[in-house]
């Protein structure tokens, strides 16, 4: 089997594609409003999120799993539906510079749970990367210095069981095909979300599910062009390119939503991504070397 051509500038146009539409989708959330509670907003997105995934059901109907990995898939459902209820409250609570700086502290959360729960060995610079990531945080939070939003809250608690649901996500994805991982996340996250929907339901207008459709969309098509990204490039060129994902979001919160740009949180995301590049430069390195890497996420 021969391997693709690899494309550096076609990874990076990806990946910056990729940035725009996960913008675009804290945007829409944060134009909504907390008029309907987030974890019916969540399930909205994740219902009408399926309609995107009609072509896989032959796929999904021929797949067989074991009783370990419908554990597994079932668990991850839930870590994820409690992300993401946590990330859409987030949204409509703190700046969207702030919700996509946070949302850097995936991997690094990844790296942690991977030493933690599968007992896996971490370098001295891995340490100190997370280390740095930690502190870039803590500049962009600053406790102490200001009153943090419960959305702050939100955010670190996102960044915790987002982080488990990709540690189980390289467990499912080395035993099952990728659009089965990809398929079964949505329908166990949305089964997860409809309790916590029906407990407080709102009636949305026809406007709002417009909206909520939308961000169904840019967030299906960001998961796809992240693919398109990093089969067409190593993940070395383009993890630093969704820098850009904090200069959009600093931009759009300037100029519609009245949020002014914070010295604090470019600095402290830039922090973040640097560690993460760093750790991922790191893996590729020991991939060439012939040792196996330490897993590791991008993106939620």
């Amino acid at each position: 089997m021969t391997e693709k051509p690899q494309s550096p500038l076609r990874g990076i146009f990806w990946m910056v594609v990729t940035g725009f539409c996960f913008v675009m989708v804290t945007a829409l959330v944060k134009t909504l409003g907390p008029r309907i509670p987030a974890a019916e907003m969540a399930f909205l997105r994740y219902l009408m999120g399926l309609v995107f995934l009609l072509p896989l059901w032959r796929v999904l109907a021929a797949t067989r799993l074991t009783k370990r990995q419908l554990g597994l898939f079932t668990l991850r459902g839930a870590a994820h539906a409690a992300g993401v209820i946590c990330w859409f409250f987030a949204m409509t609570r703190i700046p969207i510079a702030e919700v996509t700086a946070l949302n850097y502290l995936n991997p690094i959360g990844v790296s942690v749970l991977a030493v933690l729960l599968l007992g896996e060995k971490i370098a001295a610079r891995r340490i100190l990367a997370i280390c740095a990531a930690l502190a870039g945080a803590l500049f962009i939070l600053r406790p102490g210095f200001r009153e943090l939003d419960p959305g702050h809250f939100a955010m670190l608690i996102t960044a915790g069981t987002f982080s488990g649901s990709y540690l189980l996500a390289k467990i499912l994805s080395d035993e099952t095909e990728a659009p089965v991982v990809v398929a079964f996340l949505s329908v166990t996250v949305m089964l997860a979300l409809m309790p916590f929907a029906l407990l407080n339901w709102v009636w949305p207008s026809w406007t709002e599910l417009g909206f909520l459709f939308a961000v169904a969309a840019f967030a299906t098509a960001g998961h796809y062009t992240m693919t398109l990204a990093f089969a067409a490039a190593p993940v070395t060129v383009t993890q630093p390119v969704t820098f850009l994902q904090l200069v959009w979001s600093v931009a759009l919160g300037a100029l519609f939503f009245a949020e002014p740009p914070d010295p604090w949180v470019i600095f402290g995301g830039g922090i973040i991504i640097a560690a993460v590049s760093f750790i991922t430069w790191r893996e590729a390195q020991l991939k060439r070397q012939g040792v196996t890497p330490p897993i590791h996420a991008t993106k939620h």
